[in-house]
């Protein structure tokens, strides 16, 4: 199955918009042996939720130019593994197609070994579920870096410091403005939404109040060879949604904030949400 085109016409996108949720798919983890912590091995994750998707039947995402629309968690909690932890794993993605295709895999599936770098694990069970963007106030943080870059040509609109540039585009530090990081944020965001959708919103302001908690030097693994990337972490806070920002921010929820989401960065999660609906246990 190659990955097919995500909405057809205006009228049927403009119903997926107004009721979407958030969409995702939990998996629960017993480590078949001690095993050393693979949360930050983002390559390691990222071969995984390709061949995961692969063997659902997305030959094609790899390959795909542009945006991939899934974004995808750490193994967590955190720390070195013993046998018979129970770790987890979650992936999202807006085309619930992606999901539920997934899921019927892992169903189907006779031998539930899940191998993630050298690490074994044995899938104990799976859950689809959604989660509702609760009314505001609302808050959401960052479970993995959020990767941002400042394209050259918005240096001077920025203030970058002559220190930081480089040609082309400079990812965002603590020595950029945040204006900067938050203005490219809410453009990623909506790039990405309007692509997805058709749709031609215009470029706004999607944030009320974000707090940045601390810089992340991390690396892009990139056929094969290894780049420096400085990313970070956020917690960001809204008193009040318009249908807009509400829309977005869904959106982001499942897509991941930010670039490189298909690597493993800008996964997101809302902040003590309302339970979400499980399915049946498998």
């Amino acid at each position: 199955m190659e990955f097919e085109p995500l909405w057809m016409g205006i009228s049927s996108c403009k119903l997926q918009i107004e009721y979407s949720e958030i969409v995702r798919l939990l998996l629960k983890l017993r480590a078949d042996a001690d095993q050393k912590d693979i949360s930050l091995e983002y390559s390691k994750l990222q071969g995984f939720v390709y061949r995961l998707l692969h063997q659902s039947g997305y030959a094609g995402m790899h390959d795909k130019e542009g945006y991939k629309y899934f974004s995808f968690s750490n193994i967590f909690p955190y720390g070195d593994i013993r046998a018979g932890d129970i770790r987890n794993f979650i992936l999202a993605s807006p085309n619930r197609n992606v999901i539920e295709t997934v899921a019927g895999h892992l169903a189907a599936c006779k031998d539930n070994s899940i191998h993630i770098g050298d690490c074994s694990f044995t899938l104990r069970r799976f859950d689809s579920f959604d989660h509702v963007l609760p009314p505001a106030p609302v808050r959401i943080a960052s479970a993995t870096p959020i990767i941002i870059r400042v394209p050259e040509y918005n240096y001077d609109i920025y203030s970058v410091p002559d220190a930081e540039r480089r040609p082309r585009y400079v990812y965002w530090r603590p020595m950029i403005s945040f204006d900067a990081f938050v203005k490219q944020l809410s453009e990623n965001l909506i790039k990405k939404y309007n692509e997805y959708y058709g749709t031609e919103i215009a470029i706004t302001n999607l944030f009320e109040q974000f707090f940045f908690r601390k810089p992340v030097h991390t690396r892009l693994i990139i056929e094969g060879k290894s780049y420096g990337v400085a990313a970070s972490m956020w917690e960001f806070s809204w008193s009040n949604l318009n249908s807009i920002q509400k829309r977005v921010i869904r959106f982001g929820l499942d897509a991941g904030f930010g670039e490189r989401n298909s690597f493993g960065f800008g996964f997101v999660n809302i902040v003590n949400p309302q339970k979400p609906p499980h399915s049946p246990n498998r």
